[in-house]
């Protein structure tokens, strides 16, 4: 893999794991626009390792400070749960993730699977900007935790979003987006870092010769655009409405179907 195309893709990765219209779609979309092959699902879990970076730099002090200072002096509090909702919300992808491995890296891959999933996951998120709860981080529950996993287990399927997904998911439960934003990031840790290092080997194999280089690469470009896309999101959703991410995606995936019907862009891998 060329280093520019790796380097491309860390930017693609690290500005759509958090912004809620899907990384796993553009990694997918990205090549195919620019005539090259799919970099595969490997290596896409594989460079999320950079955003799992600037995920425990930017929420430093909430992961290494906070949560262990409730955990040993405060026990019974919303902080000293975090992590056991954590693992709650874990659970579900961990298992179908698994299960559903061969069509996850295989038929799922599809454009016409990933822009059909852009276009309705767009249409929930447009529809969920009625829903304006008041639910805060400290009214989480296991139940909320479990909830929203299972929202996360969905985007296993490219096109859904992790972060659309469980931000959508919380919203619904009444939650305020910036909360339900933060609760997605946090959830997010053990997912990309569990995902990232399963499919190392997988990546290295894939790749061949150079391997390390683009992964590399891929890896250190998609945590620094992954740190500033974790900044502005959180401000944006403070004030903000997820409406005009919905729309981009109806839009995205109406243009990626007639470009297929077109035969712009080869559907299947």
């Amino acid at each position: 893999m060329a280093l520019w195309f790796a380097a491309v893709l860390g930017v693609v990765q690290g500005l759509t794991e958090f912004i809620p219209v899907s990384s796993s779609a553009h990694l997918r979309i990205v090549p195919a626009l620019l005539g090259m092959a799919d970099a595969g699902a490997a290596f896409s879990a594989v460079i999320q390792l950079g955003t799992l970076v600037a995920l425990l730099i930017y929420f430093a002090r909430d992961l290494f400070v906070e949560m262990p200072s409730a955990i040993l002096r405060e026990r019974d509090t919303p902080m000293a749960r975090m992590p056991f909702y954590l693992i709650v919300g874990t659970l579900p992808v961990v298992v179908l993730g698994l299960t559903l491995k061969d069509y996850i890296i295989g038929d799922l891959r599809s454009l016409y699977v990933v822009s059909s999933m852009l276009i309705v996951v767009g249409i929930v998120m447009v529809l969920s900007d009625r829903y304006r709860g008041e639910r805060t981080l400290d009214q989480m529950s296991f139940g909320f935790a479990l909830a929203i996993g299972f929202a996360q287990a969905a985007a296993l399927v490219p096109g859904v979003s992790r972060s659309g997904a469980t931000i959508i998911c919380a919203v619904f439960l009444g939650f305020r987006p910036a909360a339900a934003a933060r609760f997605s990031f946090y959830l997010g840790i053990p997912a990309i870092g569990g995902a990232g290092l399963f499919e190392l080997r997988d990546a290295i194999s894939e790749l061949g010769e150079g391997a390390w280089a683009a992964i590399a690469v891929g890896t250190l470009v998609s945590a620094v655009s992954g740190y500033l896309c974790i900044a502005w999101l959180l401000r944006y959703l403070s004030k903000g409405k997820l409406w005009p991410f919905g729309g981009y995606r109806i839009l995205l995936g109406g243009a990626i179907v007639v470009l297929c019907l077109t035969n712009v862009l080869t559907a299947n891998l």
